[in-house]
Formats: C-alpha cells, sequence, structure tokens
C-alpha cells in the first residue's frame, strides 16, 4: 500500500472514534427535565450572543449578555427567529418570551449554558400558542469571557443551539 493510502487510513481510522463521541447524544441535565410535558416543536438555531461592555458592581468592565439573535430552523425550512425577550416568534405569528428557571454549563467552556425556561407571555394562535416551557440544549459557541476597556463597546458570538418547545399534557 503506498505511503500516501495508508496515512489516509490511519487518519480516517483515527477521527472515527472522534466522529463517534461527538455524534453521541449528551443526556439531559436532570435540573431541565420537564415531567408531563410533551414536545410541540424542536428548532435548531443559528445566530450569535451579543454581549455589552459594562462596569460591573464591582466597578470593573466586563462584557453583560445584552441579547441574542438567531434564525431557527426546523426540517431544513426557516421557520422563525430568536431575539431578546428572550423572545421566540414564528412565521405563523405566534411568539413566546421565556424567564430562566434553570440552568446546566455547556459541553464546551466556550459553549454558552443550557436553560429551562417558563413561558410568562405569549402571543398568536399558530404553533407556540399553547407553550409552558422552552429548552436551550446542545448548546456550541456563543460564549464571550475576554476582558474588554470601552464602556458601550459591543461584540457579537456566533452560536448554535436546539430549542425544544413543550407544553403541560
Amino acid at each position: 500500500m503506498p505511503f500516501r493510502n495508508r496515512a489516509t487510513l490511519v487518519l480516517l481510522l483515527l477521527s472515527t472514534p472522534l466522529v463517534n463521541a461527538s455524534a453521541a447524544e449528551t443526556p439531559l441535565p436532570e435540573a431541565l427535565a420537564t415531567p408531563g410535558e410533551t414536545v410541540v416543536l424542536t428548532a435548531h438555531a443559528e445566530g450569535m450572543q451579543i454581549y455589552e461592555c459594562k462596569a460591573g458592581t464591582d466597578g470593573k468592565l466586563a462584557w453583560a449578555f445584552r441579547e441574542p439573535v438567531a434564525t431557527l430552523i426546523a426540517d431544513d425550512k426557516i421557520v422563525g427567529r430568536h431575539f431578546a425577550g428572550p423572545t421566540w416568534q414564528l412565521s405563523d405569528g405566534s411568539a413566546v418570551v421565556g424567564k430562566v428557571i434553570a440552568s446546566a454549563p455547556g459541553a464546551a467552556a466556550n459553549d454558552i449554558a443550557w436553560l429551562k425556561l417558563d413561558v410568562v407571555s405569549r402571543r398568536g394562535s399558530g404553533v407556540l400558542s399553547d407553550v409552558t416551557t422552552v429548552q436551550r440544549i446542545n448548546t456550541v459557541g456563543g460564549k464571550l469571557d475576554d476582558a474588554c476597556d470601552r464602556p458601550g463597546d459591543s461584540h457579537s458570538m456566533p452560536y448554535t443551539a436546539d430549542y425544544v418547545f413543550l407544553r403541560k399534557d
């Protein structure tokens, strides 16, 4: 076997366990469980987490989360958007606003947290009209830990996540 083919085979064999390990689903943390609720919709989000440079309670400048801006995708189609509130709005006009009630760390150091949110308001009569809980899971990226030095500056960090919309049974 020529060297190039052996090298390719070795790389393929070495990368296979990594692909399988990353493809394995991370179990849902207990804090985010939703017993007695049924999934209404799962949408994949691709977007940005936007941060603003602000003085903290200690007077030191730090990046503070301001808002998400993301596109929601289901069945390979854009179905809505996610923005400040936090709000999720679908193309059918239905929308919900959530309040964080539980969180768990993301899988990697630069991944934003997984969240469980109670729906605190809703509008429209579409798919989200009876949603009571939203989970943010499978996050990748989005976290900003760098120092900032000019108040008012903003910085966007790309992220992806899956949002699971649930209703009480």
